[in-house]
């Protein structure tokens, strides 16, 4: 009787086994994963790179650097009023925004003003940057492996990594556009990164404050999300936006790891919605 159960225990458990093996050499459903306890199809994942800009995104530079734009433009030149101007600053590299300034005003600025700007800004910086409300803790959340992208130079986006305790988030997946010949809103800092980091642009999402950024990611390929809330942001900026057809809107950073879920799951839609 025990010879006879042991017989039959060794033939279930080769059977058990060949069943098994059997298993193991089935094709996986075309286009998707297979969980390999319960065989349950697991979709791609259509995105696989976070991209943020940095000023007015990962810290609230924007409202400082504008400040002290104003503040030196005013004092070099006090007779004209500069403030309008000025709150359409943000997302533009500043040498191309101060060449706008000439041709707006009809003036010529001193030979060492961009220097001048850059290190007011520096030190304002150093003195009172802060990292916007909740950007650490959402980008803790999110499972993509996220990089910087922006127009400011190299050594004031790593300051500001620093200074806002994020460097170790991106490590040495930051770009600026000191990199390439053309800054935001060209593509071409975007699709200089998104080589680099060796993934298609399409299956990236970059979160953006600027309109400049904004069309330099679509004009890249790459799906976006506009950020409104930072400080240096005016009031019906969203609804302008919405206009332009910029539809995934996000005031506040809690909302990040849901969005990017979202476009994991391929839920977005166009590149320029």
């Amino acid at each position: 009787m025990r010879c006879d159960a042991m017989r039959w225990s060794e033939s279930a458990a080769e059977a058990r086994i060949m069943a098994l093996s059997h298993r193991a050499h089935e094709p996986a459903i075309s286009g998707y994963g297979v969980c390999a306890r319960h065989r349950f199809p697991v979709p791609p994942r259509m995105i696989d790179h976070l991209i943020c800009d940095c000023d007015g995104v990962l810290v609230d530079s924007e409202v400082i650097a504008d400040r002290v734009m104003y503040e030196t433009l005013s004092a070099t030149f006090p007779g004209l009023d500069f403030e309008p101007i000025v709150k359409t600053a943000f997302g533009q590299q500043t040498s191309r925004f101060l060449e706008g300034i000439e041709t707006a005003f009809g003036i010529t600025l001193p030979a060492d003003f961009l220097n001048a700007i850059e290190h007011n800004v520096e030190l304002a910086l150093a003195a009172s940057l802060s990292p916007i409300n909740g950007v650490r803790d959402a980008l803790q959340r999110v499972t993509l492996p996220a990089a910087v992208v922006s127009n400011s130079r190299m050594s004031r986006v790593a300051a500001s990594l620093r200074r806002a305790g994020l460097q170790q988030i991106f490590g040495e997946r930051v770009f600026s556009a000191e990199q390439v010949a053309r800054p935001k809103p060209f593509p071409d800092v975007y699709l200089f990164a998104a080589q680099t980091l060796g993934v298609d642009p399409s299956r990236c999402i970059v979160v953006e404050d600027s309109v400049a950024g904004l069309n330099a990611a679509r004009a890249a390929g790459i799906k976006t999300i506009a950020f409104v809330g930072a400080s240096h942001i005016p009031d019906g900026y969203a609804d302008a936006l919405r206009k332009m057809g910029i539809t995934r809107i996000m005031q506040h950073m809690d909302e990040l790891p849901a969005l990017i879920d979202a476009g994991v799951r391929g839920e977005f839609g166009d590149v320029q919605s």
